[in-house]
């Protein structure tokens, strides 16, 4: 038996229309996969552009941060999705998370190690290999700005002291704060992440510098290595 044609967008009501739906109503009336069809724009000869986003999000566990950690190998499992559809997404969903960042520098006062953690896991969200990144603060612990040192692989990163300390330096910095995550989701702290803490410590106590923290980001929640007395 022939499978039936599906319908279009142009079929549905008007009122039913994602483009329409969102400038009679606004962003926020529409579904995730009504946004998500708006950025697909078309469909296919089995699927249209919501049933497109729906398959899509089902992949994804219905889940948006999980979509977001997509790569477009991951994309192509669903069929209909070409290369301008999937980079049109992961595009949006990459302008979400620096959405977050923009006023950061007018908003962002560290004050704690979950202050950290809420700026920092951002920025680690998506990743599916080891990252470093670090902040440099003013002397009122408020952010200055946000650099990411290397990416590596699964297990590991490279963490570069100097690299930190000169940026701090031309920052004028006070403090700075490192992080990494694990994607493996293990939050103990290994050797080497021990080793880097005090040797990063040490190498800014010289230059009047302090390392606040130290912080292991996981999906799942965060360690740090001033809460736990680990910083010398």
């Amino acid at each position: 038996m022939q499978k039936p044609k599906p319908y279009t967008i142009k079929e549905l009501s008007e009122d039913e229309r994602p483009r329409e739906k969102l400038i009679k109503l606004g962003a926020r009336a529409l579904s995730n996969a009504e946004l998500l069809a708006i950025l697909i724009r078309t469909g296919t000869e089995n699927y249209n552009a919501i049933e497109l986003a729906r398959n899509l999000l089902k992949e994804a566990n219905n889940s948006l941060n999980e979509l977001a950690r997509f790569d477009l190998d991951q994309y192509k499992r669903i069929s209909g999705l070409g290369l301008a559809k999937s980079v049109s997404i992961m595009a949006a969903l990459e302008l979400g998370n620096r959405r977050i960042l923009e006023d950061a520098p007018d908003r962002f006062s560290f004050t704690d190690s979950r202050d950290v953690y809420q700026y920092f896991r951002s920025l680690f969200a998506d990743s599916k290999t080891e990252q470093a990144w670090y902040v440099t603060l003013n002397r009122a612990n408020k952010l200055i700005s946000h650099y990411q040192l290397s990416s590596g692989g699964q297990a590991s990163t490279v963490i570069d002291v100097r690299l930190i300390l000169k940026q701090a330096l031309y920052d004028n910095a006070s403090a700075i704060i490192l992080a990494h995550n694990h994607p493996s989701g293990n939050l103990m702290p290994s050797e080497q992440d021990r080793d880097i803490t005090i040797k990063l410590s040490k190498a800014a106590h010289l230059l009047d510098i302090r390392l606040l923290d130290h912080l292991i980001i996981t999906q799942h929640g965060y360690f740090s290595f001033a809460d736990h007395n680990l910083m010398q």
